[in-house]
């Protein structure tokens, strides 16, 4: 009599329907959870799509539109999204829900699972230095207080890197090197190898305080790295995710401080007698850059208007509720409504338009508020680099970069745009903003009048 698997095929049966049918339940469950939340695109309210999420979606040309709909609708509270898979994104805003994320624990809203999850990040730099990301407090600690230290290098990069270019460069191009076939990880390996284990080495030999040591990242790295921390592929694997982070950031905002400063040469005189005088009484240290307050608001103005439609991103761990009862299930996104709080004319006045000087004379007129209104000043208004012990790490590294490349700029050259064109649009896709890669921007030697 032939033998048959039966029981096995019943139990694998079984236990296959059970699977399904928990997960629908879940998806159920939350679906039920999240429907006091108003939908925003959701044309097919009660169909499939609905349920699972892909009926609230937009082209990734139009996402931004719906933060800005929900918005409008919803000001102050919450109302959710798709994000063109399987799972919705609850939007939030106003000052209390920033601070209610601000206060939640990272066991019950996550934004290092956020971030995972929304950019995708264990694909690009791997799941050790995403989930074991111990060079986040390098940058807030020793990257911040090294500023002071290496403010001369940095000052002479910005000029070798402006001397360097072409004038009438357009500066949002990019360029591809075909020259090599590895990847960037085996390039990058390949030249910061003979530096790192020259590094290992002399700890070994000499410990953590060896005379000469260089004061630099790699050295911050080694000095908290454990096991198979410190290795060459995991220190340059770090050193590329901060780049990563950094360099486009950094980058892009540059770039909207080049197209504002040529659309509105109205602010170049201002600017210059600020940062000239500031100089001569104090040089250019990152000490005297506090007292170049048009300076800090004109780059924070810029900023403010080219604000990604969403920002703190939060992965909900467990389920999760606001103070006014918003309830959020666990699995679920979260984010916060950062262009339309920008531009909203309740935070400020004439909120699109561009005045280069708005947080400088909010400054003046609050004598309290002087530190309020600075760039780097974190609060549940201003939210571009975050809020609270999650915001940008290296937020006030990049400022003072970015001040420094802005001081050059204003003390070396004139910017304009062909035929003193308008300032490009910003370029949108899905969530996420970006300068018009497109646009060029005319630099020319500044002419002095003796």
């Amino acid at each position: 009599m032939e033998k048959t698997n039966f029981p096995l095929v019943t139990i694998a049966v079984v236990l296959s329907s059970l699977y399904i049918a928990s997960s629908l339940h879940r998806v159920w469950t939350n679906r039920r959870a999240l429907s006091k939340i108003p939908t925003i695109g959701d044309s097919k309210s009660g169909s499939i799509s609905s349920y699972i999420g892909i009926g609230a979606y937009r082209s990734p040309r139009g996402a931004h539109d719906l933060v800005q709909e929900g918005y409008n609708k919803h000001r102050g509270a919450a109302f959710k999204i798709s994000d063109a898979g399987s799972k919705w994104v609850v939007v939030v805003s106003g000052r209390r829900m920033v601070d209610d994320i601000r206060k939640a624990a990272d066991d019950r809203i996550s934004a290092r699972h956020g971030n995972i999850e929304v950019f995708r990040l264990v694909y690009i730099i791997g799941p050790k230095v995403c989930y074991d990301a111990y060079h986040v407090e390098i940058i807030k600690s020793s990257l911040t207080r090294g500023l002071v230290e290496r403010f001369e290098d940095v000052k002479s990069e910005v000029k070798d890197a402006f001397d360097e270019l072409d004038l009438g460069f357009r500066v949002s191009d990019y360029h591809e090197d075909n020259d090599y076939d590895d990847s960037l990880v085996s390039r990058a390996m390949a030249h910061l190898r003979p530096i790192i284990e020259e590094r290992l080495e002399k700890d070994a030999e000499y410990g953590k305080d060896w005379p000469g040591r260089p004061n630099d990242i790699i050295s911050w790295l080694l000095e908290r790295a454990q096991g198979e921390q410190r290795t060459v592929r995991d220190i340059t694997m770090r050193i590329l995710t901060m780049n990563f982070a950094a360099i486009h950031s950094t980058s892009m905002v540059f770039t909207n401080v080049l197209f504002d400063l040529a659309a509105h040469p109205s602010f170049v005189t201002g600017l210059r007698e600020e940062v000239e005088r500031v100089i001569r009484e104090e040089g250019l240290t990152p000490a005297s850059f506090h007292k170049m307050v048009k300076l800090d608001s004109f780059i924070k103005e810029s900023q403010r208007l080219a604000a990604g439609a969403v920002n703190m991103w939060r992965k909900v761990l467990e389920d999760f509720t606001f103070s006014d009862g918003t309830f959020v299930p666990k699995g679920n996104l979260i984010a916060v409504a950062n262009f339309a709080m920008h531009h909203d004319e309740e935070n400020y006045s004439d909120a699109f338009s561009f005045d280069g000087f708005r947080f400088s004379k909010m400054r003046e007129k609050e004598l309290e508020g002087y530190s309020k209104h600075q760039m780097v000043t974190l609060s549940d208004e201003y939210i571009v680099f975050g809020y609270g012990k999650h915001a940008c790490p290296g937020c006030f590294f990049a400022v003072n970069e970015l001040k420094a490349l802005f001081v050059h700029t204003l003390l070396n050259y004139d910017v304009a745009f062909m035929d003193d064109g308008p300032r490009p649009a910003h370029c949108w896709f899905n969530l996420s903003v970006s300068p018009d890669p497109r646009a060029s921007v005319m630099f020319r030697k500044r002419r002095f009048v003796t």
